[in-house]
Parts: structure tokens; sequence; C-alpha cells
């Protein structure tokens, strides 16, 4: 950890701090040049902005620029860290869009003393973007805050800590239960975690097709009894019974999902699991149940996290770049329940083909197959922009 530490350290602070820059997209070299890039060429594209402001599309970057922004209050796993403190992963996300989606981003972090100086300030510099990646906000605050914003400007806007994961989660868990013979409408499926990303997930997985989900957080089961529920897990609740506790649920689920925190989950309550038990431990950096554990338990399990030195990676990545390049690139106003069912499914669809050879060297593997450990595709796979984005943009239509 110490020498992990080191080279993150130094990776951020050499050649140059930090990990983005800005590049100019035409040449500034002589006079000419000037003339056109400042005064008084820029005059013209100006005019024509202002007389139709869809032209902003045709004569800046608004088309393929959008904004991370944070308010640091929910970072990674370290908790409320404050936004200055959170813009190395804002910077992060920025270079995962350009790397994957060839998408510019600029990192935003918010110091606000309520949601409503928070959602005031994003809409003040909206003009200047296509779209807004929400990132690394506490719930509830974070479901507030986004739904203000999707109410007021008319540019996507996506809270990527909820619905990334509910993508990703929803892809790898239609392939498991292939595998595993079973269908979403008939599992019982349990969720450690009532958070953003929990109920994000819980809701995307009911509408496509779960019918019996039994979400527990740390006060236990949610049940329409309880009084501390907010607006968005309320929803979620299941009608009042004798069982209270995480351990009281498990028995017979086939499906356990957790999105909590580190060693959440105990290895014994995988015993009474149903046959062919599907677990995605997703906490980070480490998660609810070690794969080792779990297997030593069960040996007919399908296993996921979100680490990427575990087989089957629930990994962000795999989504928010693709679904903004769909989404830019169909200039759609919103991002839609359809469009991330269509990024789900194609994402779904690509783990079950052949795995291309760049693949398997950027990951130093000889073969890769669907099946138990590849339920979901790589990160460094060549086809994810072209066959969900292509997806999204089709479904924004």
């Amino acid at each position: 950890m110490d020498d992990l530490r080191k080279r993150a350290l130094d990776y951020h602070q050499f050649p140059i701090p930090g990990k983005l820059s800005v590049d100019s997209s035409k040449p500034c070299a002589t006079q000419d040049d000037l003339s056109l890039a400042y005064t008084p060429g820029v005059a013209e594209p100006v005019r024509e902005i202002h007389a139709d402001p869809a032209n902003a599309y045709k004569y800046t970057n608004k088309g393929n620029l959008v904004a991370v922004i944070t308010d640091g209050t929910a970072v990674l796993g370290l908790g409320d860290m404050g936004a200055l403190a959170s813009k190395p992963v804002m910077e992060g996300k920025a270079v995962l869009f350009k790397r994957f989606a060839g998408i510019d981003v600029f990192d935003i972090e918010i110091n606000a003393k309520t949601p409503d100086e928070f959602i005031q300030t994003v809409v003040n510099i909206s003009p200047t973007f296509g779209g807004i990646n929400l990132e690394d906000i506490a719930a509830p605050h974070c479901f507030y805050i986004e739904n203000e914003l999707k109410k007021r400007l008319d540019i996507p806007v996506f809270h990527d800590d909820q619905h990334g994961t509910a993508v990703i989660v929803a892809a790898a868990l239609l392939n498991a239960l292939e595998l595993q013979g079973k269908t979403l409408a008939a599992v019982k499926i349990v969720f450690l975690g009532a958070g953003a990303a929990g109920c994000s997930c819980a809701k995307l997985l009911k509408l496509m097709g779960a019918t019996n989900i039994t979400m527990v957080d740390r006060s236990g089961v949610l049940d329409t009894d309880r009084s501390d529920l907010h607006e968005n897990n309320r929803e979620l609740a299941v009608a009042p019974s004798n069982q209270k506790a995480l351990a009281d649920v498990m028995p017979g689920a086939d499906v356990f999902i957790g999105v909590s925190a580190k060693n959440a989950l105990d290895a014994s309550l995988l015993k009474d699991m149903a046959n062919n038990p599907i677990v995605f431990a997703l906490a980070n950096p480490d998660p609810e149940l070690l794969p080792s554990l779990a297997h030593a338990v069960r040996d007919d399990l399908i296993m996921a996290t979100g680490r990427s030195d575990f087989p089957n990676q629930v990994n962000n990545a795999l989504c928010f770049p693709y679904l903004f390049r769909g989404a830019l690139d169909a200039k759609a106003k919103q991002i839609t329940e359809k469009m991330k069912i269509a990024a789900a499914k194609a994402l779904s669809a690509l783990a079950r083909e052949p795995v291309p050879a760049e693949v398997l060297q950027a990951y130093q593997l000889t073969a890769l197959s669907f099946g138990k450990d590849y339920i979901i595709p790589k990160p460094f796979d060549p086809r994810l922009m072209a066959r969900v984005s292509s997806a999204v943009a089709e479904a924004a239509k």
C-alpha cells in the first residue's frame, strides 16, 4: 500500500500537477489565424448564436463538452471530503470521458451551503455545456439536486453514482441470471445499501421486470412501518413483517447486491441462499465480502465486485462515457429510462460475443469467454463505443 500511495501521488504530481490540460482545436500561428480565432472574426459566430441558440452546437464545442460537477459530500468510499479534495476524482472522470468516448470535460467543484445554492450555480453555468454529469453528492440531496436540474435544464443531466451503477448492475445481472438458469421476473433479490446507488439499481431492475426486491440499510429492512425513510427509498419499502434484519431475508435469496461497506456481508449468510446464487459485493475499495470467502462457502455462485483485480468488475466506466456519447450524438435533451435500459442490454449482449485479441493483450490473458468469470465486458474493449453509444442514440430517438 505504501508503494501504491507513492506511485499514485507521483502520477498526479509529475511531470505537471493534475491530469488535465486544455488544447486548442484550431491553429493560431499567424496574424490571419488570430483574426479568425478572436477579434474581428469571432464576432460572426457570436451573431449567429445570438440569432439562433442552436448554432452554439455548430460553432462552439458545446455539443461535445460535459461538466463533471460535485460538492464533494460523498467522495468514493471516503465520505464528505469537501469540494477541493474531490478535484482529483473529477479530473479522473474527465480522463475517462476523453479516453473512452472522445468527450471533453470541465471538472467543476462547488462550495455550496445548500442544495438550492448548488442547483442555482449549475443552472447559471449550464449554457457552456452539452451535458451535466453529477458526481459524488451524498443522498438524499443528490436525488433532489438531479430532479430539480432535470426540470430546469434542456440538456442531459445524469448522476453517475446512481444511474451509471444501475446500468452496469443490470447488464451484469442479466448475464449472471442466464448462466444460473434464472429470470429477472422470478428471482428474489436482496439489496444491502439503500442510498443513491442502491435505490437507483433497484428502480431500474423493477422497470426491467424484477418483482421481488427487499432493501436493507443500517437500520434493517425497509418496510412501510419505518418513519425514517425519504421520498426516494420509501417507494421501495415492503410490507411489514417479522423479517427486520439482513439475516432474516437472505434465506432463499437468489441475488444479493451490496452497495454498502467493507465486510458488511457475513459469509455464513450465503449458506441459506437459493441454489446457484448471485452475489454482487460492490462496496469500494473493499467489497462487502471477498470472493475467496464467498467461494469457500458456495461453489455454485457467480460473484462480481467493483475491483479490477477480481473477475467481473462492475465498473461505471462501462457506462457513462458511452451513455453521454449517444446522448450528445442524438442531441438528446435528457437521459431517459429507455436509454439506460438500451445501454444495459447492449453491454449484456457484448459480453456474450467473442473477445477481441486487443482486450486479451490489455489484460495479459490468453483466453476469455462468456461464463461465470466473464459476465460483463472489459473497460478497454474497443467495441463499447460503437455498440453502447449507438444503442443509446437509437433509444433517444
